[in-house]
């Protein structure tokens, strides 16, 4: 990872050599984990802040246990309860966090480009931990992590992504990051949740969900957001998952070998059935420990930036 570098705010423009660096230290620090005692002092005396605009299990969680597994003093704070209930702006509530000598401000937020904000105002290095429905690099980073874990080279691997792509910036995140790995990603959904020239970043898309899980070597279902629903951009969660559903029949489309795939929660008989959620081919679990390495990695290297 380049020493220069202060955040990682998407994965839009990071070259490969970059992202193996990442996933590279995220399979070394990965064995801190199944340790009686998680706990390194590759971080002592660093300071994380976890600053999220929007709910979060996995993300915030594991972003906090990365920062203490590596002995950070890690802080959260949840809009709800902050100063912006007061009326702060993002800029404020960062530059106040900057000068109590905070070293990573992590931050999740509604609002497309908000990390970009910020890290434009703190010395601070900045990690979006998800941001509108711009980008999610670390999820996509451990997508990547667990796909390399389990089948080895990222190049020339067929992955499928099916759901809301219109509304994630999950699958933004992966389209950048695979393709720059040389990996092939389809995407497809409903032609309401498939954002016009997706093609521009480098995926294919189809409305077929036959045709984009046949011979693919991952298959990643996306979270239906049921509010979405109620703008009628689909008819029903029982006739999406009908089509676009992942149940047995339509992963056995796939490569025999194929991984399945969900960034979470899942919605258990809507993306996936629940044979298929606690399958033999199911990674899901995995994922999670992974992000768990991945955000360790990300905070050991922009800690020793130059």
């Amino acid at each position: 990872m380049a020493r220069s570098r202060k955040d990682l705010l998407g994965l839009k423009g990071v070259p490969a050599e970059e992202i193996q660096e990442i996933l590279k230290n995220a399979k070394m620090l990965k064995q801190l984990i199944s340790q009686p005692s998680k706990k390194a002092s590759h971080l002592s005396g660093k300071t994380v802040i976890t600053l999220f605009y929007e709910n979060s299990t996995r993300t915030r969680m594991s972003f906090e246990l990365a920062g203490k597994y590596l002995s950070a003093n890690v802080a959260n704070i949840s809009a709800s309860a902050s100063s912006v209930q007061k009326g702060e702006t993002l800029i404020d509530t960062g530059k106040t966090l900057d000068v109590m000598g905070t070293d990573v401000i992590v931050i999740r937020h509604p609002m497309s480009g908000a990390p970009h904000l910020l890290a434009k105002n703190v010395k601070a290095s900045v990690i979006n931990a998800g941001d509108g429905i711009n980008e999610h690099p670390t999820q996509a980073l451990l997508d990547m992590f667990t796909m390399k874990e389990k089948l080895g080279d990222l190049k020339g691997l067929e992955v499928a992504i099916l759901g809301d792509i219109y509304h994630s910036r999950v699958a933004r995140s992966n389209i950048f990051g695979l393709t720059t790995m040389g990996a092939h990603v389809t995407v497809c959904g409903p032609g309401t949740l498939l954002p016009g020239g997706i093609e521009k970043l480098g995926a294919s898309a189809t409305l077929d969900a036959r045709a984009a899980v046949r011979n693919a070597d991952v298959v990643m279902a996306l979270r239906i957001q049921r509010e979405r629903q109620k703008g009628g951009l689909f008819p029903s969660v029982r006739e999406y998952h009908q089509f676009y559903g992942v149940d047995e029949e339509l992963l056995s489309l796939a490569r025999p070998h194929a991984l399945v795939m969900h960034p979470g929660p899942v919605n258990r008989g809507v993306e996936l059935t629940s044979s298929v959620d606690d399958g033999e081919q199911s990674v899901i679990t995995e994922q999670v420990t992974n992000g768990v390495a991945v955000r360790m990695a990300l905070l050991y290297l922009l800690t020793r930036r130059a």
